[in-house]
Order: structure tokens, then sequence, then C-alpha cells
């Protein structure tokens, strides 16, 4: 069985306040989880909604992850290998930006077999306009209670 994760992070300003959503579905059940930062970045956020996906797997699964995020994708796909055979550097030898998210993915990712795919963010997508309301909410959610 194939379970289906659908991410996506929002941030208003960036950096600024910002939220992460991931829809976890297995067996058809439906299960949303979302957080909030007061100050981060969207890149941030969207790496953070994959790495929560990823986590809310306790068994070694076969995952297909859906995000609109070529960040997240071309990052965990392709660069993340050149980045930890040159220490963390990309190849301008400069830090990795957000290098410890990277690691947790990277982690959460070493536990499962997950195939990436994109979709293009606000065109309709029916899982990817949920994880954006649901990201929003969060950051409204977390503003209200402050």
């Amino acid at each position: 069985m194939t379970i289906e994760v659908f991410t996506d992070g929002a941030c208003r300003g960036n950096p600024g306040p910002g939220g992460w959503a991931a829809l976890v579905r297995r067996d058809g059940v439906e299960q949303m989880y979302a957080g909030a930062e007061p100050q981060t970045t969207n890149n941030q956020m969207e790496l953070m909604a994959a790495i929560q996906g990823l986590e809310q797997l306790s068994a070694r699964s076969t995952v297909s992850l859906t995000t609109d995020s070529q960040y997240v994708r071309q990052g965990i796909t392709q660069w993340i290998h050149g980045w930890k055979r040159n220490g963390w550097k990309t190849s301008q030898r400069q830090p990795v930006k957000n290098q410890e998210l990277w690691q947790r993915l990277d982690a959460a990712v070493a536990d499962h077999d997950v195939e990436w795919h994109w979709v293009k963010g606000h065109s309709g997508h029916r899982e990817n306009e949920l994880v954006d309301e649901a990201a929003n909410v969060a950051i409204d959610a977390m503003q209200a209670a402050r």
C-alpha cells in the first residue's frame, strides 16, 4: 500500500511568520497536520511540511509525496547528494542554507521508499489547495494566540 503525503509551506513576508501543512492519506483516510513559526522563510516551511508529513509515519512505508516546491523536490532528489559529498557545502563552497532541515528531511526519507512529485501551486489541485489553506490557518491561529 502506498501512503500519499501532500505538503505546503506558507510565509507572510520572507522572512516573516510562516506555516506548514501535511495531508497524509492512508487507506483512503485523510489526516491533516499543521504548524507555524513566528519568524521563518517560505523554503523553511516547505521543508518542514515534508519533514512533518514523513515523520507522522511510524513504520517503513512506500510513500508518494507531492509538493509545490521545486526547491524541496530538487533538493532532496538531486542536490543533496553533492552537498553531502562536499561536507554540506554548495558547488560554490558556501554552506548549504537550511542545512539542519535538509539533514532532518534526509533522515526522514531514509526510513521510507519515497517517490517525489511536483504540482504547480494555486492551480486547483485539490490536496495542494487544502494544505495551502491549512498552512495559512496555522499562521492565523499562531498570531491570534499572541
